[in-house]
């Protein structure tokens, strides 16, 4: 049967004593703020760029469904009529 030692655990460090509930809760908050701090923060000019990368990108998507959707229903006219029952 294999023990668990300190290296088995995520954040755990040789030598280092079993942490208790309180101990893991503080180790992923200190993990946290050192994550935060890599972040960057977008310039203003850098934001501007994304959104309007997005919106041109969204725009575009919406034509290009808008097309697809329309000509499908075309064709679906095309197939099956305009559901009119000839007497």
């Amino acid at each position: 049967m294999s023990q668990t030692t300190a290296t088995d655990r995520p954040g755990g460090e040789p030598g280092e004593a079993p942490r208790g509930f309180f101990g893991r809760i503080l180790l992923f908050l200190r993990q946290v703020l050192g994550e935060l701090r890599k972040v960057h923060t977008p310039t203003r000019g850098e934001l501007v760029q994304y959104v309007l990368v997005v919106l041109v990108f969204v725009a575009f998507m919406m034509a290009l469904i808008s097309v697809l959707d329309l000509g499908f229903g075309q064709l679906a006219m095309l197939v099956f009529g305009e559901g009119t029952v000839a007497s």
